[in-house]
Order: structure tokens, then C-alpha cells, then sequence
């Protein structure tokens, strides 16, 4: 009986290709129908027969680092793809998205919408098939999927704020729910999470990894109490606080003593991570960073199989919020690069109006958002190691929820509290990163220092919305209106469901 690894190198959670001998079928993968025939005789008769089957829940994770990612990253000041000639224009929708001038139209809105209800999706029909079967120790395997669904629930709120709550899977062919207002949204999402906490695992080591533990929900819990105002009109600093102090007294993770550890290709062992999507290069597939930031060229710096696409880059102004002494500064590429032999690499398409000629030299500077962006300009992303001979698809986990953050966080509630002392937790930060520590405590400290240690890692939209700087200028980028804080209900959506309403300010 074959099974795959979903959990980077790690055997814990697998995928059952073929759920048992006796039901003839050969291996394939798992589809929709798949336990239409499994019964409590033949199948779910222990644990590790739960988390098999488990594991389509989790793969569904694997498209974070698509449309999703982009939405999170493009649309602010970390991350911009521009237009490079005739490469990455597709319509115009890159500059758009950087712009915050999204369309309901346009392809990422629409293939995030895809990615977070198709997850929703799956849980429903995991959590079907084990209330249907009925099997016994089946209660905390639902908790856990209902704690995963409310996850994808999270990001749906903090995307779309309204969408249609759909919580079951036996429901009719024509079934066409109705949208759901954000404060609905978020109740239904604080509901499930404090209604499955009870049953999730405590443990917190390789047998939870990349799963919904009760950490992992804490943790969710603290993000959603942080965003309450944003997503209510009301905050709650202190329930926010008191998650993030359930998984700091836990004693269960710690910093990391090298920061890029966390990102490192072997990633899975740092004590940092409390939620990880564990992506690998064969068998958990998604991961694609290596393709979108690199240069052509670049392809010969790491002996790629795949040559890149020269996409995603960081404006200046965020490179330039980084001190040169920080060492999270090296989340950026700059500079002259070279071929895993030592010799200057060259792009045989450079622009003749490129002032640092053939040779590939990352400048953090960027002549122009569009039409002619220079192959070169741009400082690339660098933060996630990229193994030499790395496929298109990198082995790196990508760390959803980490420890640093949850510092953070408390260090934001205790100072919008005014208790605690958050500028120590700050300083905490800051000493690993090799930078001064802090004299005082500013709004302004806070959001640029979160910016800093979470960079590329999909928090620095939400993060800059509850800062109220969503909205703000910044290089390439005009003053917004704050109907964009949500992005639009994907029109293929509207005209597929009648009963969904489109958010205010699109068409």
C-alpha cells in the first residue's frame, strides 16, 4: 500500500493512495467518492487510519503559495511584480493588484476565492464522512477538521469579510447559499475554534507538525481577537492577549538562535514553528517562490531544473526600512550575482538603456512600475533557502504561525492595553536580529517591526489594514479608499451563485 509524506520529511501525517487491499481498487489518488464504499469493518479502526484520511484536508493547503500568497503580498508595500516588457503584464491585473485597484474580474481574487472554498470544501466532506461513519475516537479527528476549515474560514473573513458560510457537504445540487455579513463571519470562525479546542491535541511536537493542535488554534484565536475591530467595529485587545499568553506559558516553542533557520529547506525542526504547510518537492507540490522571484538567469546561481520567471521583487522603500547591521536584512537578494561556479552570470536580454549592463546586478531600485521595468531592477526574495539542484518546487516548509509573531502580538495588545511591558518583547526581537534595541515604543516601531521579521511570510496585509496604512502611498502606489481593505467577490462567483452579494465599491 503506497503512501506519501504531507509532512516535509517528516512521517506523520500520510495519505493513503489506496485505502485498503480489500476494497480492489489499485493505487490512485484520492478522489471525491473515495470513501463512499469504506466501512467500521474494514477501515477507521485506529489512529493512524484517522490521520490517512486526514490528509486530503491538509493538501489542501499546498495552493497557499499561489493566488492566495499573491493577494496577501502584491497588493502592499513588501512585494510588487512588474512589468517587465512583455513578461508579466497578463492583462494588466499584476499592476493592479499592487496598485489596489483589483477588478472582480481579475484572476487572483477569483483563484484565492477557488483556493480557500475548496479547502472549506474538503473538510465538509471529511467532516460528513466521519459523522456518517460514526466510529469510535472519531470526535477529535472532526474537532481537528473543523479547527482546519475555520482556518480557511480566517483567511476568507480577512479577504473577503462577507461570504456565504457553508458548513456541510450533503447539501442539494442547485444548493446556492447566501452571502453572510463579516461580523456572522467571525462568530462562526471564534465558534468553531473554541468549540474544538477542547478536543485538539496538546502535544506539540513531530506528531502534531503541520496539524491543528490546540496551539495552532490559540494562536488562530489571538489573530482574529487582534483583526476584531478591523473585522466587527469592536477590539479585543485582551482575549488576543490571552491566547498569545496560553502558547507563550505552554513553554512549548522558543526563538530560534539563527533567523533563517526558519526558512532554511530542511525548516521542520525549528522550535519556532508552531503551524507550518510542510511542502515538498516530489510529494507535496506548491511551493513555487523559487520560479516567481528569480532572473532567468538565475537559474545557473542554484542549478535549477526549471528556469525562473523573473516576477516578484521589493520596492526600495521597504528594502531601505531594513538597518544594514539588521541581519534579516539577507531576506533580500542585491547586488552582482553569480553562478554556483563563481563566475558573474549574464542576462543575454538586457536592455540597453540598463546601466549595469549584461551582468546580473539586483538593484533595490526600480526605474518604473510598468511597461519597462528592467530585467535587473529590484531587489529579489531571498528569505526561503534555495537549494542547489531545487526543482521548481522547493522542499522549504512555509511557517503560517510562528513564535516571533506571537511576541509580537502581545507586545501589540500590551501596548494598545497599556500594561505589561511590550517594549521588552519588541527588544526580544530585535536582539536576535542584531539591531539596537528600541528607547521607546511607538505605533510606528510596531508595525514597521513586524513588517521586518514577518516579511514574505503573508501578514503584511492584514497587518498594515489594522495600522490604518493599507490606504497609504507608497512607491508605485496612489492614495486608496478603504473599500479595497476587502477585496472583490470574484465575478464568475456572482454570475454562478445569485444569492451572493458583491462587496461595496465593485461592480
Amino acid at each position: 500500500m503506497n503512501k506519501i509524506k504531507i509532512i516535509g520529511r517528516f512521517l506523520v501525517v500520510t495519505i493513503l493512495l489506496s485505502v485498503t487491499s480489500s476494497l480492489n481498487q489499485s493505487c490512485t489518488s484520492l478522489e471525491e467518492e473515495l470513501f463512499s464504499q469504506v466501512t467500521t469493518d474494514d477501515f477507521f479502526q485506529d489512529d493512524n487510519q484517522f490521520i490517512s484520511a486526514l490528509g486530503s484536508g491538509y493538501t489542501s493547503l499546498y495552493g497557499f503559495m499561489g493566488d492566495f500568497y499573491a493577494a496577501q503580498e502584491v497588493s502592499t508595500d513588501e512585494v510588487i511584480v512588474p512589468q517587465r516588457g512583455q513578461d508579466w503584464f497578463d492583462g494588466g491585473h499584476w499592476i493592479r493588484l499592487h496598485r489596489q485597484e483589483y477588478k472582480s474580474d481579475d484572476p487572483i481574487p477569483n483563484g484565492t476565492w477557488n483556493f480557500l472554498f475548496g479547502g472549506v470544501n474538503t473538510c465538509n466532506r471529511l467532516i460528513f464522512t466521519f459523522e456518517e461513519l460514526n466510529a469510535p475516537g472519531s470526535e477529535a479527528f472532526i474537532a481537528e477538521l473543523r479547527a482546519l476549515r475555520a482556518l480557511f474560514y480566517f483567511w476568507l473573513l480577512d479577504t473577503y469579510g462577507n461570504v456565504p458560510i457553508v458548513d456541510q457537504f450533503d447539501v442539494p445540487a442547485d444548493y446556492a447559499p447566501a452571502t453572510s455579513d463579516r461580523k456572522d463571519v467571525y462568530d462562526f470562525v471564534e465558534k468553531e475554534l473554541n468549540e474544538s479546542l477542547p478536543l485538539l491535541s496538546d502535544a506539540a511536537d513531530l506528531s502534531t507538525y503541520g496539524r491543528m493542535n490546540q496551539w495552532v488554534a490559540r494562536v488562530l484565536l489571538a489573530k482574529l481577537y487582534l483583526n476584531a475591530q478591523v473585522y466587527t467595529g469592536t477590539a479585543q485587545w485582551q482575549k488576543a492577549l490571552d491566547q498569545c499568553n496560553e502558547v507563550i506559558n505552554s513553554g512549548n516553542y522558543s526563538l530560534t538562535p539563527n533567523y533563517f533557520d526558519n526558512f532554511k529547506t530542511d525548516n521542520g525542526s525549528s522550535p519556532e514553528t508552531i503551524f507550518a504547510i510542510p511542502y515538498d518537492q516530489v510529494f507535496a507540490q506548491g511551493n513555487n517562490l523559487v520560479m516567481r522571484t528569480l532572473h532567468y538567469s538565475s537559474q545557473a546561481t542554484y542549478n535549477l531544473t526549471a528556469q525562473p520567471w523573473n516576477g516578484y521583487c521589493s520596492i526600495q522603500e521597504f528594502y531601505n526600512s531594513f538597518d544594514d547591521t539588521d541581519v534579516r536584512k539577507a531576506s533580500f537578494l542585491v547586488g552582482p550575482q553569480y553562478s554556483s561556479a563563481g563566475t558573474p552570470i549574464s542576462d543575454p536580454g538586457y536592455e540597453t538603456n540598463d546601466p549595469d549592463g549584461p551582468e546580473v546586478n539586483f538593484t533595490p531600485e526600480i526605474n518604473e512600475h510598468f511597461p519597462n521595468t528592467l530585467r535587473q531592477a529590484g531587489a529579489r526574495i531571498g528569505k526561503f533557502e534555495f537549494a542547489l539542484g531545487a526543482t521548481d518546487n522547493l522542499s522549504n516548509d512555509m511557517p503560517i504561525f510562528r513564535y516571533a509573531d506571537v511576541l509580537l502580538m502581545k507586545a501589540e495588545c500590551e501596548w494598545r492595553l497599556s500594561t505589561g511591558d511590550p517594549l521588552a518583547l519588541v527588544n526580544e526581537i530585535r536582539s536576535r536580529a542584531e539591531v539596537p534595541a528600541l528607547g521607546v515604543l511607538t505605533p510606528e516601531d510596531l508595525i514597521a517591526e513586524r513588517g521586518r521579521e514577518l516579511c514574505f511570510e503573508a501578514q503584511r496585509r492584514s497587518d498594515l489594514i489594522r495600522f490604518g496604512k493599507y490606504n497609504d502611498e507608497w512607491d508605485f502606489k496612489p492614495v486608496t479608499d478603504p473599500h479595497v481593505n476587502i477585496f472583490p467577490i470574484p465575478k464568475n462567483q456572482l454570475d454562478a451563485n445569485p444569492n451572493l452579494k458583491q462587496n461595496t465599491g465593485y461592480n
